[in-house]
């Protein structure tokens, strides 16, 4: 995890921040730092905060390798929206610090959160998918349907609606919009405070209000990789 992802440990928080140095694309290598670092944060019992680098959250999946529509854009496809589910299931409370662009994958990744906290500014939060002639995988459509508003859900995946950073709040994207400075303390001391919450009920009930939106995705991933 020493080259694009990092972890650190604060009073039971685990802060995992993504930094390629660019827009965070969620390359192969990007995908498996995330889920080394979400092994690491569940077997130290710790509350997530998902964070981007300074003006960006995520674009989305690796376009190179996307294009090249071999075997590694499958097993890339799979793990992004493994991990998507990974997130939504995970046993501790998930805050996502979005600390600026989120696109396409990286959109699908703020429906996983369990809050989602992001940056005000000139901020594009998009599922583009359709504007650069790709049909939305199923998959993202269940990730997001259990997140959007009904009026926002066909805008966003079927007109590339673009949102900013108070769109994205109306839409369901995101919960809450802060001053940049302000996005990854703000979701951190959020997430100090769900540490409070008893670790089985929470885990219980996630799992419970979720479990027909896990179904769906995951017969989603099926549907377009299997």
């Amino acid at each position: 995890m020493a080259d694009l992802v990092s972890y650190s440990l604060d009073a039971g928080v685990a802060t995992v921040a993504m930094d390629d140095g660019k827009v965070n694309a969620l390359s192969p290598a990007m995908l498996a730092e995330l889920g080394a670092a979400l092994d690491r944060a569940e077997a130290e019992g710790a509350a997530v905060v998902l964070a981007g680098r300074p003006g960006v959250f995520s674009a989305g999946f690796d376009l190179a390798v996307l294009r090249a529509l071999g075997a590694q854009t499958s097993t890339m496809l799979r793990a992004g929206f493994e991990l998507a589910a990974r997130l939504l299931g995970f046993p501790r409370p998930v805050v996502i610090a979005c600390t600026g662009h989120a696109v396409a994958m990286g959109s699908f990744l703020l429906c996983a959160g369990d809050y989602r906290i992001g940056a005000a500014g000139e901020f594009r939060i998009t599922a583009n998918e359709v504007a650069i002639g790709l049909p939305m995988p199923y998959a993202a459509v269940e990730i997001c349907r259990q997140r959007l508003s009904p009026q926002h859900l066909g805008r966003a995946l079927a007109l590339a609606e673009t949102f900013s950073p108070a769109g994205a709040v109306e839409a369901g994207f995101l919960d809450r919009v802060v001053e940049a400075e302000a996005v990854l303390p703000e979701a951190q001391q959020l997430a100090r405070a769900s540490t409070a919450l008893d670790a089985p009920a929470h885990a219980a009930s996630k799992l419970r209000v979720r479990a027909a939106a896990l179904e769906a995705i995951r017969a989603g991933i099926e549907a377009d990789l299997g």
